[in-house]
């Protein structure tokens, strides 16, 4: 499977139509925004697509995000979501609550995708692979992840320059 993974949007939706397009245009079959949306129109960008989210620490109309959501047909997990990859475990949360990422190290699950600091990151912890796919917000660069569970390799994909930050 081919996952997109996006995070720290911070209410930017056209940056996250333009990193479903970017996602869906590199084959990604399933779409996880990891956590700081703050508003329905990024939501919204994710409606059509098989696409999950949980919230992260700037997601403060916590109800009112989960309603849309569910108008929507995209499925919020929060604080973290698990999910079954061909016999493996991947989860997800937003990263602002370490216990959260403890618990799923301890869990010894094949894949924790978080977001929250904005950097990307690809570390293997006792047999963990951690991932950050970066940030579409606050960040040096805009950058998203594509993950194939099947041989195990993410790609860090840019947002086209017209959507990267002013240098």
């Amino acid at each position: 499977m081919r996952i997109g993974i996006l995070s720290d949007s911070h209410g930017r939706s056209d940056r996250v139509e333009a990193a479903m397009s970017l996602l869906h245009d590199a084959g990604a079959e399933l779409f996880l925004h990891l956590g700081d949306l703050m508003d329905t129109a990024s939501i919204d960008a994710m409606h059509g697509y098989n696409a999950r989210f949980v919230l992260g620490n700037c997601d403060w109309d916590e109800a009112g995000l989960r309603r849309h959501a569910e108008q929507c047909g995209v499925a919020c997990d929060h604080p973290i979501g698990r999910i079954d990859v061909e016999g493996r475990t991947l989860a997800y949360t937003h990263g602002h609550r370490n216990e959260l990422v403890q618990v799923a190290l301890a869990d010894r699950v094949d894949w924790l995708l978080h977001g929250h600091t904005h950097e990307p990151r690809d570390e293997r912890i006792d047999g963990t692979r951690v991932i950050n796919p970066g940030a579409l917000q606050r960040a040096s660069r805009y950058t998203v992840g594509l993950l194939d569970t099947g041989d195990d390799r993410l790609e860090l994909l840019e947002l086209p320059a017209s959507h990267q930050p002013s240098r």
